[in-house]
């Protein structure tokens, strides 16, 4: 009899060290506590100087020449500029975790839940820039380079967008 206590204690004391060591984090791999560096990260390379686009595919098609020869300054007020010599478009634009993007929607463009980040850009005009005007997902992010995608919502339709340090 002392045994089966001692085994039922031990059963019990496993049980309570894994249940202690799983998170709710566990199942989407991300810590939401990382999201203010991540944002801290990309905010600062951002503002290190201008950006040109790369890369813009909307729905399968590619218009990245749409942006051919503008310089993209992201400036610490929130204001965006793009500038090809001769005209200059301006916007906004900030980096939130995607449950407080300016939308605000707890679920983000790619359908997952609030646990990533967000880059938030606007433009109200021209038409080619203002496709641009989304709530993007950051997939990667470099001292160079900042990957971006978005999932429509409506269509499903996905846009991926680059952006590379000149």
């Amino acid at each position: 009899m002392k045994n089966v206590f001692y085994y039922a204690i031990l059963l019990m004391l496993s049980f309570s060290l894994l249940s202690a060591t799983c998170s709710s984090n566990d199942d989407d791999g991300q810590d939401p506590n990382n999201n203010s560096v991540v944002i801290a990260e990309v905010t600062a390379t951002l503002q290190t100087g201008t950006w040109r686009i790369t890369n813009f595919v909307d729905s399968g098609t590619d218009e990245t020449n749409d942006f051919a020869g503008y310089n993209f300054t992201f400036n610490n007020n929130g204001t965006l500029a793009a500038n090809n010599g001769s005209t200059t478009v301006t916007g906004t634009w900030s980096i939130t975790n995607s449950g407080s993007s300016s939308s605000g929607s707890s679920t983000d463009d790619d359908g997952n839940s609030s646990s990533d980040v967000d880059f938030n850009i606007a433009f109200a005009s021209p038409p080619d820039f203002a496709e641009l005007t989304e709530d993007w997902h950051i997939v990667s992010h470099t001292g160079t380079r900042i990957v971006l995608i978005h999932i429509s919502g409506g269509n499903g339709g996905t846009d991926n967008l680059t952006f590379e340090l000149n």
